[in-house]
């Protein structure tokens, strides 16, 4: 309350010194005012930590200058209860938010190869493949998000998956993200993430399941971080105006990444989410992105990223060919790598062009994993490299909120370090599909998938080889509910 009553009396004391500078001026042009969220003085031009008040009217002098003096004198006033009482709203309640959403999923393969396993979406298979996928439905992701702010230094994040799962059991319940963000300053430019939560690595990465286009990331980006997760700490430095402008864009609803900062940086365990760190080393990363705004409104945003590490691949048997039984792997168990990690490093570049309404995005990243080499039975420490380029359409209806046609093509030759024996992972997909976001709680997808890539999961039905190559043309649909 005593906050209020010295913003008011601010207000009041700035009215009052503006009136009789409005009578001395003969100009008509209009007056902005600032008001500092922390020391609230007043200002007549933006800066860090400023708020908008309003556009005020000038006092004409020729036309009853008391008169017009008291009508702009209460719009200012007005106008700071305005603000006085969204700051009330806005934090009030702060202290606990919950939100979720739901993707509902069908697929089916329309020719090709048969028995796939796609190890992104359990969705795509047929009676033949191993989790049984006969034209079937999957609840893909049900999330929870707890959330909220305690005190202006501190806020928390925890969200919990209803729809995991654990060999062929779905529907698991499993942590996704618990962390807290404590904050250097209040303006939240200075900030520290501690606990589990993505990893600063890449773009369509950091983007929300709930958020992005395409129905699954790019195999070449999210085979260096799966899950986009793990436990430790990630420090983040964003300044005002790029708050203010990431704010922007995610407004717009242009599908945007969150706030992971203009530079973030952290270390890790780097075995992955709801996993028990292997060895005594950490991974580190580093990430930077620079979000811009052109003269005609579009939206661009620019990154780069890195992270350097030691993975220990979990190793088993698997059929090395159609004929012959199952095999391990060559290394020795003496190899020290199979305890103290394998070199796992990676560098990737970021580019995004909004669709407003035509859109741009692509990601490539080149670096060094474990991975299985099939001819000698060997794991070892190979080059991977690929990316993804998606271009996008946003179509607004009057009446039957947004349509977007999308193109995707992704490329990977490598190796998926997270999988049983870090396996080779080839791809080289193409998506063509459309999002209808018919409100704000609801959204459908349609995507026709060309797929060209090896199976990633250990015992294949129909005699044939672990890992092998698949190529199958698959029909997949998604309906998502937001609440």
């Amino acid at each position: 309350m005593m906050k209020k009553i010295a913003i008011k009396l601010v207000a009041m004391g700035i009215a009052a010194a503006v009136m009789p500078l409005q009578a001395s001026e003969s100009t008509s042009a209009p007056l902005e005012l600032y008001m500092d969220t922390t020391t609230k003085q007043i200002f007549a031009e933006p800066g860090a930590g400023r708020v908008k008040l309003g556009v005020f009217k000038q006092a004409d002098t020729e036309a009853a200058p008391a008169a017009v003096a008291q009508e702009t004198r209460e719009e200012i006033l007005a106008e700071v209860d305005k603000k006085i009482a969204s700051s009330v709203k806005s934090n009030s309640g702060s202290g606990f938010k919950l939100r979720g959403y739901v993707q509902a999923r069908h697929s089916t393969i329309l020719s090709g190869d048969k028995a796939i396993d796609l190890w992104t979406d359990r969705s795509v298979g047929d009676s033949n493949s191993l989790s049984n996928n006969v034209d079937n439905f999957l609840i893909r992701r049900g999330r929870l998000v707890f959330s909220g702010d305690v005190g202006d230094r501190f806020s928390y994040y925890i969200q919990p998956d209803f729809a995991s799962s654990a060999g062929t059991t779905g529907n698991i319940l499993q942590l996704r993200d618990a962390y807290g963000d404590i904050s250097v300053d209040k303006q939240k430019v200075h900030r520290f993430r501690v606990g589990q939560s993505k990893v600063p690595f890449g773009f369509e990465n950091l983007q929300s399941s709930q958020n992005r286009l395409t129905l699954d990331r790019a195999d070449a980006l999210n085979s260096a971080v799966r899950d986009e997760r793990d436990t430790g700490v990630f420090y983040y430095y964003t300044p005002v105006e790029t708050q203010e402008l990431f704010s922007e864009i995610s407004k717009a609803g242009l599908k945007h990444s969150g706030n992971y900062g203009m530079f973030g940086f952290g270390v890790y365990n780097g075995q992955g989410p709801n996993r028990r760190d292997t060895n005594d080393g950490l991974h580190t990363v580093a990430r930077f992105t620079y979000p811009l705004k052109a003269g005609s409104g579009q939206f661009y945003e620019f990154g780069v990223q890195g992270y350097t590490g030691k993975f220990v691949p979990v190793t088993g048997g698997f059929r090395a060919n159609s004929t012959g039984g199952t095999v391990n792997i060559a290394n020795p168990s003496s190899d020290p790598r199979l305890r103290d990690g394998f070199d796992d490093q990676r560098v990737g570049v970021s580019a995004v062009m909004y669709p407003q309404p035509f859109g741009l995005q692509a990601e490539w990243n080149w670096g060094k994993s474990p991975g299985l080499e099939k001819d000698t039975l060997m794991i070892d420490e190979r080059n991977v490299h690929g990316g993804y380029l998606q271009a996008m359409y946003l179509h607004k209806t009057a009446n039957y909120g947004n349509v977007l046609p999308f193109v995707k093509w992704q490329y990977f030759d490598g190796f998926n370090k997270a999988e049983t024996n870090a396996p080779k992972n080839e791809v080289n997909d193409w998506e063509i599909g459309v999002e209808w976001q018919l409100n704000k709680e609801v959204e459908m997808t349609a995507v026709y998938h060309i797929l060209d890539r090896n199976n990633l999961i250990t015992g294949n039905r129909m005699g044939r080889e672990d890992y092998a190559n698949f190529t199958s043309d698959a029909l997949r649909l998604q309906v998502q509910y937001n609440f």
